[in-house]
Parts: structure tokens; sequence; C-alpha cells
């Protein structure tokens, strides 16, 4: 049986959020699997920016939906980030043809819109549910406004016993 621990925060804003991916990237490290899951809007690629910037890697972090995965490299030593957008990937197959997995050992890999599609590459895991209420936001409101339920459930040996950053209310 797989370890599995859940913990479970709010984060108030987009700030909020990229802050908390760069407390996260301290505790990333190469061959670790992020796997994000959230509707549009709820801050996958906001956290990923925040890991980007944790993980002090070179380029600007943004959503990879056209291209479907970019590489960060390392601005000085560490892993580099293999940023993916499963969104308009409709299969296993799919996601072989990546070759997600030749990468996986060397870097810290986050797909966003993952779940379900890339749980087989890795025993060891985190999977971050984001949320963001439709009642907090509308099209004319500010994207970077508005709360974000987390949830993160860590899989494997690799996390167990690893505490999570807690996020930072001011």
């Amino acid at each position: 049986m797989t370890a599995t621990t859940t913990t479970t925060f709010d984060l108030p804003d987009a700030a909020a959020t990229r802050a908390w991916g760069t407390a996260l990237a301290g505790l990333l490290r190469a061959g670790d699997l992020v796997v994000l899951t959230g509707d549009l809007g709820a801050g996958k690629t906001t956290l990923t920016q925040g890991i980007g910037a944790g993980l002090d890697v070179r380029g600007q972090v943004a959503s990879p939906t056209f291209v479907i995965a970019r590489v960060h490299p390392p601005l000085h030593d560490g892993p580099a980030l293999v940023h993916v957008d499963a969104y308009r990937l409709g299969s296993l197959d799919d996601v072989d043809a990546l070759d997600l997995d030749t990468s996986l050992e060397d870097s810290v890999t986050i797909v966003e819109w993952g779940e379900g599609l890339v749980e087989g590459l890795a025993d060891d895991r985190l999977e971050v549910t984001l949320a963001r209420p439709r009642g907090d936001f509308d099209e004319n409101d500010d994207a970077s406004a508005g709360v974000r339920h987390v949830r993160v459930r860590a899989v494997g040996e690799r996390w167990s016993g690893v505490v999570l950053p807690r996020p930072h209310v001011g």
C-alpha cells in the first residue's frame, strides 16, 4: 500500500499562491512529480510560477498550453523545471509521446491538467488540487483576486514525514 497524506488550506489571492509555490520549491528536488488539478483560473500556472522562482530557473514561466511542454533550465545549481499542460492530451499514448519519463529523474516535473493521465510516471508525487469558488470572481474581475482552496495529496515514501510549507497569511 502506498503511503499518502492529505493537507488542505486556503490561499487568499494569486500573490499568496505564488509565494506558497516558492516555499514549496524549497522541498522539491530532481525526480519529483507534481500533478496540478483545477478549473481555468484556479491558479495552476500561478503556483508553477512560484515554484519556478523558488527553483531559480531560466525563462518566464507561462502556461504551455500551445507548446504542451516547456523546459526551464536552472540558472544555478539545481534541477530544471519541466512544465507540462496536459489539457489537450487525450490519452496515455499522448503522454507517452512526450517522453516525460526520460527527463523525470533530472528535473522537477509539473503537469497541469494531468490528473488521470500521469500518475503512472512516478510512485511518489504531489497531487495538488486548486479550487477558486465561482462566487469569488467573474470575467470582469481581477484574476489575481479571490481565495484559492488547496488540497495537497502527498503520495509515496518520498513524501513520508515531509512537512509541507504552510501559507503565510499576512
